[in-house]
């Protein structure tokens, strides 16, 4: 399979769809899938939140030219957002002169935490905690047979008394690979079933017994070299200062994170994994240090070339939730192709290097307005009162004019039809 599809952009969204289904092997219903809107139906909503009424849908797009440790991929990504598609499949294909992306990351452990208060001596009771570590750790495996048989399980134990204004606490962190789950059922219920067995040994009053989205020990990393020769010395320069803005200002610096999410989220909606998880993760990670800071990293190598990093907690699955009760979920991971849930969180990874990248790239050169508000030029003329092939035509007009706005969509409209 090859990414980078010549001309995808300009193609109708029907061809599209066929030119995915041929390249993705999608099967003729799961194409259908895509193309059909209200696509969930009622009693498969039902049964995954309460209360349910309806459905609601946003656009599922395809970014191209994804390189991936060798590897070609196409890029599902579920986004109301224009440009963001865009500004992805065109960072890849500038990435690809230089190789791609390159990726790595930790095995899929996550961390569950026990709350113990008003114990009487908080810190023999963390000593205590420590010494049972075995015992521990086999009412945690007992919990998930399926997931030990698959190699997962308890890896590891911590405690530590925390000060608070409400006086000492005693924590316990459990470490537990999940495997190719997000992770927290099996989490969740494993601390909740050692909590009983922590405050017999420690005395004190059991509160909270859930999993953190800090996922410190699931990061994963990409990493791409962007060639001077190809985006020019200004961009390598502008983007290198807008890099810094971010890292000197925090307002900068919430934005610039924002664009790396708008990738990342994307990925994760389109698989029906978790997005609130991954994004408190991701920022509680950003201010780790203290002070809130960039997830990513540029920096020039020997050759003048802009290198770029990113580094973050990224918890997804591949199997359990609505991962495997979403139909069109099930379609976004056959067109990614991924095998496992690491594999996954390094394509996500890699797509918000991308995304970073394209924004600072056209922040720092063109400006941001000037791509962006082209694609939106669709939406403003819908918004004029635009509909059919006149969207194109009143879109077209305000592009050429430099002036994209309701009330000139409107004006435009007014022409075109008084001149047939």
């Amino acid at each position: 399979m090859r990414s980078d599809i010549s001309g995808y952009h300009k193609l109708s969204p029907g061809e599209r769809l066929e030119k995915l289904k041929e390249i993705a092997g999608l099967t003729e219903e799961e194409a259908e899938m895509l193309k059909k809107a209200g696509r969930l139906e009622m009693p498969v909503a039902d049964r995954m939140i309460e209360n349910v009424v309806g459905t609601t849908e946003i656009p599922f797009g395809i970014a191209t030219n994804f390189l991936i440790n060798g590897k070609d991929y196409l890029i599902p990504m579920c986004i109301e957002e224009p440009s963001v598609v865009a500004a992805a499949s065109y960072a890849a294909k500038l990435a690809r002169a230089s190789g791609g992306f390159r990726t790595s990351s930790d095995e899929p452990v996550m961390i569950g935490q026990i709350q113990l208060v008003n114990a009487e001596n908080p810190e023999e009771g963390v000593k205590k905690i420590l010494e049972k570590k075995e015992e521990i750790k086999a009412i945690c495996n007992e919990k998930d047979p399926m997931l030990i048989k698959f190699g997962g399980g308890f890896r590891d134990l911590d405690a530590r008394v925390l000060d608070t204004p409400r006086g000492k606490m005693i924590v316990v962190y459990l470490y537990v690979d999940v495997r190719d789950a997000m992770g927290a059922n099996a989490v969740n219920t494993m601390a909740e079933a050692v909590a009983p067995f922590v405050q017999e040994i420690a005395g004190g009053k059991i509160r909270l017994r859930i999993i953190s989205n800090l996922a410190t020990r699931r990061l994963a990393r990409a990493e791409a070299v962007w060639k001077k020769d190809v985006i020019g010395e200004d961009a390598v320069e502008g983007i290198l200062d807008a890099y810094a803005f971010a890292e000197a200002d925090q307002y900068r610096c919430a934005t610039h994170n924002k664009g790396i999410m708008n990738g990342i989220d994307a990925v994760v909606i389109a698989t029906s994994n978790d997005f609130r998880a991954v994004e408190a993760g991701a920022h509680s990670y950003a201010a780790r240090n203290g002070r809130y800071q960039s997830l990513t990293k540029y920096s020039k190598d020997n050759e003048g070339n802009l290198v770029g990093r990113i580094e973050l907690p990224i918890a997804v699955g591949t199997i359990g939730g609505a991962t495997k009760t979403h139909p069109i979920a099930r379609v976004a991971l056959k067109i990614l192709g991924v095998k496992t849930a690491k594999e996954l969180s390094e394509v996500i990874a890699a797509v918000g290097l991308a995304q970073n990248f394209a924004a600072l790239r056209a922040l720092s050169t063109e400006g941001i307005q000037a791509g962006h508000m082209k694609l939106h030029a669709r939406n403003i003329a819908v918004i004029g009162g635009a509909e059919g092939e006149m969207i194109e035509r009143v879109a077209e007009k305000m592009i050429e004019e430099g002036n994209i706005n309701a009330e000139r969509a409107r004006q435009i409209l007014e022409e075109m039809n008084k001149s047939k």
